[in-house]
């Protein structure tokens, strides 16, 4: 995927308010499809939780980190980038945490929190299931160019079967003219030296009766006047 065709990295955009957002990365689909990657998401209460030394300490973190995910997940909700100018509204926002253990431990201690932010149309993602997506999204484009390709491939292919067409109707027109030529040429020269009295020999006639010329009846016409 390259960037500026497929993707953006923080890049600003103005919602109906004028404000800036600024996105960690926009993801581009084909047909002028969007999705937002959102990479904010704070993962100081699981890391305490991970170095809490007794089970209290623990409980707490833990309820911590799920009010951390809880609250990014309102927070993307509220964003409103659909309303954001320059872009379509985007399918989905990608909220990526960084950390697969810390989703891990977050999805078994709440089973619908995925659920939950789904319904806020976002997408929880680890390091893991982006790649995938990615690679997804990487293979709709390629679909994409292709199915754009055989369309082009088509028309292209229409274009030169209707010039080919022309070209062997002209050369049809000029095989019909040449022989409508031929034809012609072939009967004005009957006219020349066929039949008793000629042209050819009527005018050889002129000259033997001695009429004063400086040039000669080609040898070959006067041969044929004669047969």
């Amino acid at each position: 995927m390259q960037k500026g065709v497929h993707y953006e990295k923080e890049k600003n955009y103005k919602n109906e308010e004028g404000d800036n957002q600024r996105l960690d990365y926009i993801i581009k689909m084909p047909d002028d499809k969007y999705l937002v990657l959102d990479s904010k998401v704070s993962l100081t209460a699981y890391s305490n939780y991970f170095d809490a030394d007794d089970d209290v300490k623990r409980a707490r973190f833990l309820k911590n980190h799920l009010d951390s995910m809880y609250s990014h997940i309102k927070t993307l909700g509220d964003k409103n980038y659909q309303n954001l100018y320059d872009i379509n509204q985007p399918d989905y926002v990608l909220m990526f945490i960084a950390n697969e253990p810390a989703l891990t431990i977050a999805l078994k201690e709440d089973h619908s929190l995925y659920e939950k932010a789904l319904d806020k149309n976002i997408v929880l993602v680890s390091t893991t299931t982006l790649m995938a997506t990615l690679r997804t999204i990487s293979y709709i484009w390629k679909q994409d160019l292709q199915n754009k390709n055989a369309i082009e491939i088509a028309t292209q292919a229409g274009a030169l079967y209707d010039k080919f067409i022309n070209f062997t109707d002209d050369l049809l027109k000029v095989g019909n003219n040449l022989k409508t030529t031929q034809n012609s040429y072939s009967d004005a020269m009957k006219k020349l030296y066929d039949g008793k009295g000629n042209l050819v020999r009527r005018t050889e006639i002129l000259r033997e009766l001695g009429a004063k010329t400086t040039k000669n009846i080609d040898k070959r016409l006067l041969d044929r006047s004669t047969e």
